[in-house]
């Protein structure tokens, strides 16, 4: 199967996303990405052992370092960050340094942000490994790190040179990761293509059953509604912030349950079914839709009701979102399928309603 090509258009930061099967072990598809000759690999405990090996083959002749995280989302820490700045250090990086990517979201985000940190702003280029990094986190530009107050509290924007999508990798991607990553390709049905939502629920089966074909359809039609959307608002003055759908309570899961208890697309499916009601509760949108999202998503085997939990608290973390302007709550809601929004002032005794409803 050849590669599909889907490029993010900001000008002279343009970049390509490749997707495709065989990728990380044909370099010539990835090595234009790096312009200096100093390159540290960073990729964690699960993922090193599959295929660090096939990415370091691609980089004879240039002078380069593998750093191997502890995986999981307790260590998207600002003490993992430390030990790519020592890397670095050890590697005598300079500013035409790249960083390669190799794994899920958490390595994207922890390599992103000491790219865009280490002298200024070095290059990095994504290898996700993951269904949800492919389709979300790799793309766009948005790094950080958590702290123990919340999810991506500290970070930066910057762009990567290149994405890297080998479909060969979701061969050993366990169940449920597999499944948290089909909870964002939903998202951007959900938000703006009723038209894919539709062919998401014709192709559940196909989809669950890791169909090469099916797979690559639906990563690249959520790249390029994703690559649309990061052209036209790269730093979320608007339109990106729907991109956000279901994550300001996702986030509070997350943090609540202490990370790594829920995955992100976990969190996130459970958030888009507490959105789409709420977005029913207030008038907004009809039941049904709410219903509908949440049928999808058990097709897929996702969770969509919140843990045991207290309301108040979740809600208290939902303050901290990075939406909310001047402490008022900022959701991004919907009308419906295909058509999400951005809800300012939204009534906190209403989501409170929902989160005590579950």
């Amino acid at each position: 199967m050849n590669p599909t090509t889907v490029d993010v258009g900001l000008g002279h930061r343009s970049y390509p996303i490749r997707i495709g099967p065989g990728l990380l072990g044909r370099s010539a598809d990835w090595r234009a990405a790096i312009r200096g000759r100093h390159v540290l690999v960073v990729t964690n405990a699960t993922i090193a052992p599959l295929y660090l090996e096939r990415v370091r083959a691609g980089l004879d002749g240039l002078v380069h370092e593998a750093l191997v995280l502890p995986d999981g989302e307790a260590h998207k820490t600002l003490a993992s960050t430390d030990r790519m700045f020592e890397a670095l250090a050890r590697l005598g990086a300079s500013r035409d340094a790249t960083i390669l990517a190799l794994g899920g979201g958490v390595i994207g985000d922890l390599a992103g942000f000491a790219a865009a940190c280490w002298m200024r702003g070095i290059d990095f280029v994504q290898m996700p490994t993951t269904l949800l990094a492919m389709v979300d986190s790799s793309v766009g530009g948005k790094t950080g790190v958590n702290l123990p107050a919340g999810k991506n509290l500290v970070g930066a924007f910057h762009q990567p040179r290149a994405v890297v999508a080998d479909t060969d990798t979701l061969a050993t991607l366990p169940p449920r990761e597999y499944r948290a990553g089909i909870a964002e390709i939903v998202k951007y049905g959900a938000i703006g293509d009723a038209a894919f939502f539709g062919w998401l629920e014709e192709h559940a089966d196909a989809l669950n059953a890791r169909d090469d074909a099916v797979l690559v359809d639906a990563i690249a039609t959520s790249c390029r509604h994703k690559a649309g959307v990061v052209a036209r608002d790269e730093h979320e003055h608007g339109e990106r912030a729907l991109l956000n759908f279901g994550h300001t309570f996702g986030h509070a899961l997350e943090t609540d349950t202490g990370y790594g208890t829920l995955l992100h697309g976990e969190a996130v499916a459970i958030g888009m079914v507490l959105a789409a009601k709420l977005s029913a509760d207030l008038g907004r949108a009809s039941r049904a839709d709410a219903e509908r999202l949440e049928r999808l998503l058990l097709a897929f085997g996702l969770p969509t009701a919140p843990p045991p939990s207290d309301p108040q608290r979740l809600l208290a973390l939902m303050r901290l979102d990075k939406k909310n302007l001047s402490g008022r709550l900022r959701l991004i809601l919907w009308r419906g399928v295909g058509h999400a929004e951005i809800v300012p002032d939204v009534d906190e005794a209403a989501i409170l309603d929902v989160l005590r409803a579950g």
